[in-house]
């Protein structure tokens, strides 16, 4: 067996460890519950070499679980006759009460600690063995060689399994045995578990005798009623008669769940329980002992005697005179639980509802609940995609149902959508409890886990560990003393730590802990525990996911969206977006510098949400910056980007055939340009609202554009409109998540954003502001881009424009009062260039062009020169040969001006130029 060829790890490991080496050096090489357990026996102060063990005599040498076990223990001598197994049953709390032996000279050979029943071998009096480990870690256990903690038990080996009582769920004892090292064979697990499921089995035996001793009391009592004529308690019916009586299922599960609850009180009492059919049964519990002195309870079911009963005979004969059981009554008006004894007046049928101990009763009634609790749980945990939150409903859920505190610790990686690289450095997310004041860490701070605690421990394991009594729980003291001492001064005795684990990622530890109920936590707990966060862990994980997955496309977004704004003079700027919260979408907007100191303004929608809509909108918009710089009118800058999303559809669709479409179904956009120097904005819409158009008297309009089909559809035309927008007014661009809502009218929404609006001395930066307060639903279903432009004006005094015919002797003139106007404007130093620039400009004009021309000069943040010509031959750039005699002319502008191009109009085109003041 591969253990016994590994002892070598284990000696020198727990030899390490003994000497005080670290928990980490020796973590890789030692298993993690025999690692845990030697932590503990260190902390107990427990020394390798002692011998001595605690030894009582006050155990029941023929209790329940020795008479259970006994026939297994033989069978298991038998088995092993003949060999050096030291077979050995131990009770809950690790005190051996049955030894058995394969050789049964072992008896007179082994010491008396190995082989006198009365010892005690829980860890925290023997350290790391096979009792003592399956009793802390409450399940099945192997204990090789070196990894026992006692010197004494080096060269043997253990498997262990605890013995529970299938109707509590209890550890009632634990079967180990123990075998020399060398004698390890990895069968004796499934034979182990085999014998405690015979063990086990024979404990449900004796509560089924027992039940049956209880019952035969209960029917010998209705027969001494029949024979002594005692007719005040009327006669009764069977358990199986009343149940197919006209009761239908609803009926007997209600009657059932009563009965079980009147059980688990263990007094005499009374209910009235209402039925269908406006029926009522009055529950009657009362104790009864059977002949072996087994103390139970009945539950009957008091039925008030009818002449018209008309069900079937019961299945035993009634007493003498009484009249037959049947359907059951409907209640009369005022009825109540008193009804047990004013029944008697007129004669009762009694029937048998549940027969039983209390104990069973509460075990029924706590599994019932736990099962409802569960079922809670599925619609509580989990309605969100947030992780704080989802953490936050696990908690709600288990308080104060099985927990009277709960602490749910989760990474901060987990928190930002990420896995969890250090899942030792906790950040506390959750503390909910019945009161505020106990002092757990708070919400926010950092924990980090000694490995001594339950908390390392399960995520060591990746099991739940339950701490029963946390005053006795060292691993857990050790992590900070002070702290736990506040604790357990404020009550808290039981505690459950279970990992959040979720296809296979760490996802955080939730701590249950238990303060006002006395009683400890079971097995049934921690299953009941795991189950919760099992079920929490899941969508912990969907909604780290989903925050991953929203935060990439979020980041891809806004890396599309503009980072900052050109520098330019025409508009004062101010802008906001606001992703959805089911996701990113297609929105975008953007501010596009033009030439002649113009500037566009664009906003658009992409239709969908997710990935795929971001990287559509961050193709469009590139495409948009694109044809911008082409100078294009925003009629014909919609047809080129309906253009591309069509081709982009197109080459999608043909990408994956067997797919079909990926989803480009469409977008919306408005181009505007406005032109400062003429205080005059053209406009364009592909399907999207139309922008309002706030004037400084404070009067807000939607001007009326014509609405183009949206961008995709192909094939339609655009139209452009132009319209006055006076200096200082403003321009406000939005998407239609910013108006469009489910729960408001559009004409309602639009009528809300002009009031937001009307405020005209508020600076683009406050509208924005304004307008999100007044509009933006508070969980926004759709992104919303809003834009806000306000307006400025080229001064006349700043423009300069000559209209001249096409002639090359009007050059000069115009150099001299394009020199004059400089020296006006105080940019002598720019003269220079400029006279180059305009004669090169004008030239060209005259001998490529047509007339008539125009000549302008622009004094801004640059100083522009234009010229226009009455041509649509485009000028371009070329490199001239040393034997040209032109082709330099252009070649010298691009050298003179910081930028140049062609921008063409209704009737020509214009060549530009712009020359930084500072040019000399």
């Amino acid at each position: 067996m591969g253990v016994v060829g590994d002892r070598i790890g284990p000696v020198r490991s727990r030899d390490r460890f003994l000497h005080g080496e670290s928990v980490e050096s020796v973590e890789g090489s030692v298993r993690s519950p025999i690692l845990s357990s030697w932590q503990r026996s260190r902390l107990l102060g427990l020394s390798p070499d002692q011998s001595d063990l605690p030894f009582t005599e006050d155990f029941d040498p023929d209790g329940r679980i020795v008479r259970a076990a006994g026939p297994v223990l033989d069978r298991l001598a038998s088995l092993f006759a003949g060999s050096q197994m030291n077979i050995c049953l131990a009770d809950g709390h690790g005190t051996v009460l049955e030894r058995r032996f394969g050789e049964k000279s072992m008896v007179s050979r082994l010491a008396a600690i190995q082989s006198v029943p009365g010892f005690v071998f829980a860890e925290q009096f023997a350290g790391t063995n096979g009792i003592g480990l399956t009793l802390a870690e409450r399940r099945l256990c192997q204990v090789y060689g070196a990894e026992h903690f006692a010197e004494r038990s080096q060269s043997s080996a253990c498997t262990a399994i605890p013995l529970r009582d299938q109707l509590s769920g209890h550890i009632e004892g634990v079967l180990c045995l123990g075998y020399p090292y060398t004698d390890a064979d990895p069968a004796l697990v499934p034979l182990v578990r085999r014998a405690a499921e015979a063990i086990e089995r024979r404990l449900m035996e004796q509560s089924s005798a027992r039940e049956r001793g209880l019952l035969q009391a209960y029917l010998d009592a209705g027969s001494h009623v029949r024979t002594s004529g005692d007719a005040r308690n009327g006669y009764a019916l069977g358990m199986d008669d009343l149940l197919q009586s006209d009761l239908d299922q609803n009926d007997q599960m209600v009657l059932k769940q009563k009965a079980t609850e009147l059980m688990s009180a263990a007094q005499r009492a009374a209910a009235e329980v209402s039925l269908s059919h406006d029926r009522r049964v009055t529950l009657v519990s009362r104790p009864v002992t059977s002949t072996s002195g087994v103390e139970g309870v009945v539950i009957e079911a008091l039925l008030p005697d009818d002449s018209e009963r008309h069900a079937p005979a019961p299945s035993h004969a009634p007493a003498p005179g009484a009249p037959p059981p049947g359907r059951l009554p409907r209640a009369a008006p005022g009825t109540t639980a008193s009804a047990a004894s004013a029944a008697s007046a007129k004669g009762t049928v009694r029937g048998l509802v549940l027969v039983g101990e209390p104990e069973v009763g509460k075990y029924a009634v706590a599994a019932r609940r736990r099962l409802e609790l569960l079922a809670e749980a599925s619609n509580r945990i989990g309605t969100t995609l947030d992780v704080g939150r989802t953490a936050w409903e696990l908690a709600e859920t288990a308080v104060p149902r099985l927990a009277d505190f709960v602490t749910i610790d989760l990474p901060e990686e987990v928190l930002r959508g990420e896995e969890s690289a250090h899942p030792t450095e906790m950040h506390r997310t959750v503390v909910h409890g019945i009161r505020e004041d106990c002092p757990f860490y708070p919400v926010g701070e950092q924990v980090t886990l000694s490995p001594t605690t339950p908390h390392a421990r399960s995520v060591a394991t990746g099991q739940p560990v339950l701490e029963p009594d946390l005053r006795a729980a060292f691993g857990w003291i050790a992590q900070d003393p002070e702290h736990a001492e506040r604790l357990l001064a404020h009550n808290i005795h039981s505690l459950i730590t279970v990992p959040l684990f979720a296809r296979g990622v760490l996802l955080g530890i939730a701590g249950f802990y238990r303060s006002q109920d006395p009683a400890p936590y079971g097995d049934d707990d921690r299953s009941l525990a795991q189950e919760l966060a099992a079920r929490a862990a899941l969508c912990i994980d969907n909604a780290r996911r989903y925050t991953r997955e929203h935060t990439l496309a979020l980041a891809l977004q806004r890396s599309l969206l503009p980072r900052g704004l050109p520098e330019q003079g025409a508009v004062e700027v101010a802008h906001r977006y606001l992703p959805a919260e089911s996701g990113v979408g297609g929105d975008w907007f953007d501010v596009i510098p033009l030439s002649g100191t113009r500037v566009a303004l664009l906003v658009g929608d992409v239709v969908g949400h997710g990935l795929h809509a971001a990287a559509t909108m961050g193709r469009l918009r590139t495409a948009a910056r694109t044809f911008a710089e082409l100078e294009l009118a925003p009629d014909e800058l919609l047809t080129h980007l309906d253009n591309l999303l069509v081709r982009l559809d197109r080459e999608e669709d043909g990408d994956n055939p067997a797919f079909g479409s990926t989803g480009i179904v469409g977008a919306t956009c408005l181009y505007a340009v406005y032109d400062p120097t003429s205080q005059r904005c053209t406009m364009a819409s592909a399907g999207h609202p139309p922008p309002a158009l706030v004037r400084s008297d404070g009067s807000v309009t939607f001007p009326d554009l014509p609405i183009g089909p949206p961008l995709g559809l192909g094939g339609l035309p655009f139209e452009s409109a132009e319209i006055d927008v006076p200096e200082h007014s403003q321009l406000v661009l939005y998407t239609d998540g910013l108006i469009e809502d489910r729960h408001r009218d559009i004409d309602v929404a639009l009528a809300d954003l002009r009031r937001a609006l009307t405020h005209p001395d508020r600076d683009p930066e406050d509208t924005c502001r304004a307008v999100l307060d007044a509009m933006a639903p508070e969980h926004p279903g759709d992104d919303i881009a809003l834009l806000v432009a306000r307006t400025n004006a080229v001064p006349p005094e700043r423009i300069a424009t000559w209209d001249l015919p096409a002639d090359p002797a009007l050059v000069s003139a115009v150099r001299t009062a394009a020199v004059g106007r400089l020296s006006q404007w105080g940019l002598e130093e720019s003269a220079f260039a400029t006279e180059l620039l305009l004669s090169e400009l004008v030239t060209n004009a005259v001998r490529y062009g047509s007339g008539p021309l125009r000549v302008r000069l622009i004094h801004d943040r640059a100083l522009i020169c234009e010229v226009y010509d009455g041509s649509s031959t485009a000028p371009r750039m070329r490199h001239a040969a040393t034997t040209d005699e032109g082709g330099r002319g252009l070649f010298l502008v691009a050298q003179l001006a910081q930028a140049w191009g062609t921008r063409y109009t209704t009737d020509g085109k214009v060549i530009w130029a712009e020359c930084a003041l500072e040019a000399a």
